[in-house]
């Protein structure tokens, strides 16, 4: 910790790193075109929520955690955080050993030696988790995002791992704890767009691609949701000159199984594009578990646009009850 910077000595120490606990913030623009996607965080609104209940800048990094989260003990004078996203936690004070089921939504004060156990996201994957303050992390490309398939971003591209310290310095405003009544809710339908090789698929396999329901593989991370159901058929071509993706693009490859490209995707691809996950849906499509079943529904371009305004005006309102 370089404490000539202005960092006091706070830090959290791991004593469990958890299942895939990194570093993320907004993401970093426009460097695509050297085959680095945008990354951050993987939802969006939850992250966002988690900054604005600390008073944080709102790309500001916090820690983003699946499944399990990390066990962490403070080390410092005193500090707040809050967590966001359906998760299961509990603090340890150490002053009485009392376990203290958490809420989140809601902010806690933390004295020094006592602890935050992430236990689980409870019928999501992602969680997060912020502190007031500002972590002391590098930055790739402005942003300090964790790609681990491509080793960049802060912690040298890894995640964080059991015996790390996170460092930090404190906000020097004194924060009122602070909770917000928000559900998570679920989304029976994703809404898509038609993809650039929409015309490569039957009829037969459009229509199975808008009325079949697929399941969603556990071969799902950052980087893609991989799903099985009635094989989408091409009619023209099952690879093509490889092109240019984005986060939410759905290709068929030969077997005919989609995959939708998530926060950490490739740049490029030589598989046909059937769709693309419309940006109002994104948070909700990346929090649903393996196991589930995912049904599609087409919707106009610009019905999409409308949807993405209405879903970051909703957004802003949410964080606006955030006093």
């Amino acid at each position: 910790m370089n404490t000539k910077d202005g960092m006091k000595e706070n830090n959290f120490e791991v004593i469990r790193s958890g299942i895939n606990t990194t570093y993320q913030d907004f993401g970093r623009k426009n460097l695509y075109h050297i085959g680095v996607p945008f990354s951050g965080a993987m939802d969006n609104r939850n992250y966002l929520i988690s900054n604005k209940l600390v008073n944080n800048k709102m790309n500001s990094a916090v820690i983003e955690f699946a499944y399990q989260g990390p066990m962490l003990k403070f080390n410092g004078e005193s500090t707040t955080f809050a967590i966001t996203g359906d998760v299961n936690f509990n603090i340890k004070r150490k002053k009485n050993s009392i376990l203290e089921k958490g809420n989140s939504y809601q902010t806690y004060n933390l004295k020094s030696g006592d602890e935050i156990d992430i236990l689980s996201t409870n019928r999501s994957v992602y969680g997060y988790l912020a502190i007031a303050g500002k972590i002391d992390v590098n930055l790739f490309g402005n942003s300090c995002s964790t790609n681990t398939k491509a080793k960049i971003g802060s912690n040298n591209g890894e995640k964080i791992k059991k015996g790390d310290k996170i460092f930090f310095s404190n906000s020097d405003n004194k924060i009122q704890i602070k909770k917000l009544n928000y559900i998570n809710t679920k989304i029976e339908q994703i809404r898509v767009i038609r993809g650039t090789n929409y015309n490569y698929f039957s009829k037969e396999s459009k229509n199975i691609f808008f009325k079949n329901e697929f399941n969603v593989t556990k071969l799902t991370d950052r980087m893609g949701m991989r799903l099985e159901g009635n094989k989408i058929k091409n009619i023209v071509d099952t690879n093509i000159k490889s092109e240019g993706l984005i986060k939410g693009t759905i290709q068929i490859p030969a077997d005919g199984n989609p995959i939708i490209m998530l926060s950490d995707h490739g740049t490029i691809g030589g598989y046909p594009k059937i769709g693309v996950v419309i940006s109002a849906d994104y948070d909700k499509l990346v929090q649903i578990v393996p196991g589930s079943k995912i049904k599609f529904k087409e919707v106009s371009l610009s019905d999409a646009e409308k949807l993405y305004k209405f879903y970051n005006l909703e957004t802003q309102n949410i964080l606006n009850q955030i006093s």
